[in-house]
């Protein structure tokens, strides 16, 4: 079992910045693409930012040029740095990574169960 544990939301101002952990742990072989997704009330989930493995990023072109993903492979660990934070930016961010539990196994994704973001104007 894979458990995914965010941590570093809050509520900042507009302009400001905040930078979000998610820690993968459990039994597991190997990991792929971590990334970011965001939801807000009434609204579909959408990716914020990912990263695989090798380093290659992609990011929603919302936060182009104001987040930036990036990842401690040999801590299991994502991050997602967010400066010029705007109220539209208010969500919960979730994080999910592809796992593979064993060397011969299939991809999962799986998911943690998100750390609030709230941008005051």
């Amino acid at each position: 079992q894979v458990q995914l544990v965010e941590s570093g939301g809050g509520l900042v101002q507009a302009g400001g910045s905040l930078r979000l952990s998610c820690a993968a742990s459990g039994n597991f072989f190997s990991i792929n693409t971590m990334g970011w997704y965001r939801q807000a009330p009434g609204k579909q989930r959408e990716l914020v930012a990912a990263i695989t493995s090798g380093g290659t990023t992609n990011y929603d072109d919302s936060v182009k040029g104001r987040f930036t993903v990036s990842r401690d492979n040999a801590k299991n660990t994502v991050y997602l740095q967010m400066s010029s934070l705007k109220p539209e930016d208010t969500a919960a961010y979730l994080c999910n990574a592809d796992v593979k539990n064993s060397w011969g196994g299939r991809w999962s994704g799986y998911w943690g169960r998100g750390t609030q973001v709230t941008v005051s104007s």
